[in-house]
């Protein structure tokens, strides 16, 4: 029976509570901020991450879903009583009450969720405290840095702004307590997050004149090596060790060494453009640490090679100068024979004439 009442009595609180902050909307324009003509709306502002999606090298963004939560006080809204009492609203109501205009300036698309009903809450206090959370899921942009590749350390920005009020009407501050709180089981399947850090700034527009508050959050990622190592690292330093392999083949065995030498440079070749390591990512002006190493692979089966060509060349050359010494013997032999027997010839027409 107490809990019958208890119940009854919250009932009627809550509703009596609601109808109080619908009779004060009627009369609301949310048009105008919270102390427009006071001093600037501070708003505090706080993530949570449950999931950060993988990062697409090509496009050169990352997908992550988070709860934004925002709080500010708008004694326009206040009603009720001095005790605490919070409500929770429904969430039709944001549109007819005043927002903070927070958007994200690196954002390539967003969509709030909407299974089954939209994935926003509303709780106004009877002092006039607001909160807000909404549950988004956003591309942002990430300019990657790739000369380190694939040994790269990467830091991707959320930065969060006002997009019409200056500092002069709205100022954005990280919450105390856990103001980017990232879930404990939180995993990526290239990249491991080192961790993470956040700011407030102050960004100036020339164009729009004044400024501007804003918010920034980063997140390090680190790349996983292990792919890599299979796919790309492991099988080259195989092929480059296979090279070697035809400085024990005799050097006379020219068809051997030189399958040998053409297949393993080939294979480096196909390597570098192969489907695991280059599809994935963007055409870069610049070098990267995997093409230096497929490079000096490249480099040392070529130069295995190439120590072939010498060999054989210098084999022939040997042979044939070893060859020309002989011939000239015998032909020296044999023109000394002759000599002789010519001498010997003439020699004896001369004692029989006389």
């Amino acid at each position: 029976m107490i809990f019958l009442l208890l119940f009854q009595f919250l009932y009627l609180t809550n509703a009596s509570a609601e109808a109080d902050i619908y009779e004060k909307i009627k009369y609301y324009d949310k048009r105008i901020r919270p102390y427009e003509k006071e001093r600037p709306t501070g708003v505090r502002v706080s993530y949570h991450i449950p999931n950060l999606d993988s990062v697409d090298e090509q496009a050169m963004d990352y997908r992550l879903s988070m709860f934004l939560r925002m709080r500010w006080k708008d004694p326009r809204l206040s009603w009720g009583n001095n005790t605490e009492c919070k409500l929770q609203v429904h969430p039709d109501v944001m549109d007819k009450i005043w927002i903070p205009d927070l958007f994200f300036s690196n954002e390539k698309s967003a969509r709030i969720h909407s299974m089954i009903t939209n994935n926003t809450l509303l709780r106004v206090s009877n002092h006039g405290d607001v909160y807000v959370s909404i549950r988004l899921s956003l591309v942002l942009s990430c300019h990657l840095l790739l000369h380190r590749f694939p040994l790269d350390v990467q830091c991707c920005k959320i930065r969060a702004e006002s997009f019409g009020y200056s500092t002069q009407d709205v100022v954005f501050e990280w919450t105390k307590i856990k103001p980017l709180d990232m879930a404990s089981n939180l995993t990526l399947p290239q990249f491991t997050l080192l961790g993470s850090t956040y700011k407030s700034c102050t960004i100036r527009y020339a164009r729009r004149g004044g400024n501007y508050t804003c918010l920034d959050a980063t997140f390090i990622l680190r790349r996983e090596l292990g792919y890599y190592l299979i796919q790309m690292y492991i099988p080259s330093l195989l092929i480059v060790v296979l090279s070697w392999l035809g400085f024990w083949v005799n050097v006379d065995s020219t068809p051997a060494r030189t399958t040998l030498g053409i297949t393993t440079v080939w294979t480096i070749s196909s390597m570098s453009s192969s489907e695991n390591a280059a599809s994935s990512l963007p055409k870069v002006s610049y070098v990267k640490a995997i093409d230096i190493w497929l490079m000096l692979c490249l480099t040392y089966v070529f130069a295995a090679l190439l120590e072939f060509a010498c060999a054989n060349y210098l084999s022939r050359q040997s042979e044939g100068i070893l060859y020309g010494r002989k011939l000239k013997a015998r032909i020296t032999l044999i023109a000394r024979f002759s000599y002789l027997l010519i001498s010997n010839t003439r020699a004896n027409k001369s004692d029989i004439f006389f």
